[in-house]
């Protein structure tokens, strides 16, 4: 006789068996609060006789300490798991669950309906195939399922059910039933949602939720289980799409064998294939499928697959390998739209870290476009996007990269933005289309390069940044050393905070944005005359950290010497030579720096100074002796 371990063990390894090989539908729920998309979400998980009697005495057990009425067990329990959900009767996160039928397995997302929780909604449904669009059928189309409607358009999603819920608590009306279908229509036609499929049911009670309703005789379509169940999934559609691999990893092992590994995005790969390597442009023929388990004849959209190639090409990471017939497109600047998902704001300027599938390249926001109104879909001007802001912007990299319209191929079109210095995922965007000026412009090869400059300079060249305060003595230090370097028969120029804003900089004032704009254009600038073989220093209070990264970054190796007047804020406030901080004390001058507005003082600076201990002139040998150090002058 078998032992009762030995038959748990083959019915969980038949289990695992019966499910290994199903399709998995990947779905969100959302629409407006209590709408009842958690409650669905556990209606179905206990239909599909996923819970264990425990689980199911627990609920019981909760559904009459949180208030259900009768007999009725509320099936959002199962889902709402944070206690501050329970005790506000709403869904904050998202929550995810699994469940399985006999022809299907599905990962459903129960997204938050509350606008302040747009961000969650739009994670949530980034991945998803298909969309659950709750609307209450006693308040019918609201606010929130509009703002939710214009997410599922934005990210595109392709195939959306409009669950329109608590039927019983309008007796089941058909007239009602229909007239949110009509209103709803109306609507999805100003947001391009074409394949919409409408069902009227009540989660609670279970109607037209896996088995058609008694109590609906005039509804004749399908349940919700069955729309899930045979709804088209992404994956399937995918494999129809042109070829598109992003390369994860190099696969060299040995000298005979060189194979690019990656997740195929779209489409289908076979052997004997011609495929061509972007953005360089390369191409070359598909010589073999490798896979752990022995190669395939051929590989399609979902599959994790190493191709080696019949000649011996150049690819690196992020490179994109794409059919010749259909190639991806390449470019350096975008429209896209942006969610904005953190709570620090967006800046024009500020540079961030972008992923678009598997490349990491510099990304900058040059232009806010417009900002959406979610609520009224109205188009509205912004200088910069605060949390769950959405917008179009003009979106600008440091190089060319392969991609596809977001629209044709999320994979190849959806990107994050990550903060630079604390590596926050800060943003999520789509690309639309590359600009016509990125096929324009071109880098011009020049014959006379830097170190030529430089060498005819008979010096190294630098850029020094000095940042602080207002009076903490930043351009008498600057002035001093510009001075004894000049005395050397260095090639110098001085880049004064106050003179740049009187030519350069006269357009910008001082809101945050606005002193990011000043200093990427002042580090633009430094860039280009230390490529003049020139020693460039800077003298400007430059608050951010990022914006002084963003400088560090344009310049090479042992270029870049940050220099910190740590000057406490009391001193330089005394000094005061231009009477700015007493005006900005009586609130006469706003987004002042150190009184109203944030300085981020730099981390791991080349060279502090402390002008309240040290003279200029004991500040300016402080700065030459730096610079002989860091082999910059001799």
């Amino acid at each position: 006789m078998a032992h009762a371990s030995d038959m748990i063990a083959g019915d969980i390894e038949g289990y695992l068996k019966a499910h290994e090989h199903k399709g998995l539908l990947r779905f969100i729920t959302c629409g407006s609060v209590d709408d009842g998309k958690s409650t669905l979400i556990g209606r179905l998980l206990f239909e599909s006789k996923l819970l264990f009697e425990d689980q199911l005495a627990a609920i019981e057990a909760d559904s009459k300490k949180y208030g259900t009425q009768g007999s009725d067990i509320d099936f959002a329990l199962l889902v709402d798991g944070l206690a501050a959900e329970r005790e506000q009767g709403i869904t904050i996160d998202v929550a995810y669950r699994f469940f399985s039928t006999d022809k299907r397995k599905f990962i459903v997302a129960d997204t938050p309906g509350h606008e302040q929780y747009t961000r969650n909604m739009v994670t949530g449904a980034s991945t998803a195939d298909a969309a659950i669009l709750m609307v209450d059928a006693r308040h019918g189309i609201l606010t929130q399922t509009r703002r939710h409607s214009f997410l599922m358009s934005l990210i595109g999603m392709r195939h959306v059910v409009v669950a329109i819920n608590k039927m019983d608590l309008v007796d089941y009306s058909k007239a009602r039933f229909e007239a949110i279908v009509e209103e709803y229509r109306d609507f999805a036609k100003q947001l391009g949602l074409e394949e919409i499929t409408f069902i009227p049911m009540s989660a609670l009670k279970g109607d037209n939720v896996i088995e058609h309703s008694s109590r609906m005789p005039w509804y004749h379509g399908t349940t919700l289980m069955g729309y899930l169940e045979t709804v088209e999934l992404d994956d399937e559609s995918q494999q129809r799409a042109p070829f598109r691999m992003p390369v994860q990893w190099v696969n060299r092992p040995n000298l005979d064998f060189r194979g690019f590994t990656g997740m195929i995005a779209s489409g289908v790969v076979k052997p004997g294939d011609a495929i061509r390597v972007q953005p360089s442009g390369q191409s070359s023929t598909v010589k073999r499928i490798y896979t752990f388990d022995g190669d395939l004849e051929q590989a399609v959209a979902g599959q994790s697959v190493t191709l080696l190639l019949e000649d011996e090409i150049d690819i690196s990471r992020g490179d994109m390998i794409s059919g010749i017939e259909q190639p991806a497109q390449t470019a350096d600047q975008f429209e896209t739209t942006l969610v904005w998902m953190h709570e620090q704001p967006l800046l024009p300027g500020r540079p961030y870290l972008m992923k678009l599938g598997t490349r990491w390249v510099s990304a900058t926001v040059s232009d806010i476009k417009y900002q959406i109104n979610v609520n009224t879909l109205e188009h509205v001007a912004a200088k910069q996007l605060d949390l769950n802001a959405i917008a179009v912007c003009t979106l600008s990299l440091d190089r060319t990269v392969a991609f596809d319209p977001y629209r044709k191929s999320p994979d190849t079109g959806g990107f994050i933005l990550i903060d630079r210095l604390t590596n926050n995922t800060v943003g999520a965007g789509m690309l639309h289309f590359a600009l016509r000026r990125s096929q324009n412009i071109h880098m011009q090869h020049v014959n006379i390069h830097k170190r030529a400059r430089a060498l005819a300079k008979g010096q190294k060249p630098a850029v020094l940044w000095l940042t602080g305060l207002s009076g903490a003595g930043k351009s008498t230090i600057a002035n001093l050393v510009e001075t004894k370097l000049h005395d050397a028969g260095q090639h110098t120029y001085l880049l004064d905070g106050d003179n740049v804003r009187h030519g350069l900089n006269r357009d910008l004032g001082f809101t945050d944005a606005d002193r990011v704009e000043n200093i990427r254009r002042v580090a633009e600038v430094a860039r280009l005359m230390a490529d003049a073989g020139l020693i460039v220093l800077t003298a400007f209070i430059s608050p951010f950290r990022s914006e002084r990264c963003m400088a560090r970054d344009l310049m090479g190796e042992g270029e870049f010497i940050e220099i910190f007047v740590d000057t406490p804020l009391e001193v330089a406030e005394e000094r005061d030579p231009k009477g700015l901080y007493k005006k900005a004390r009586r609130g006469e001058l706003k987004n002042f720096t150190g009184i109203d507005s944030a300085y981020e003082p730099p981390e791991n600076p080349e060279l502090r100074l402390d002008t309240s201990t040290q003279s200029p002139e004991q500040a300016a040998e402080a700065v030459i002796a730096t610079l002989r150090e860091h082999g910059i002058i001799a």
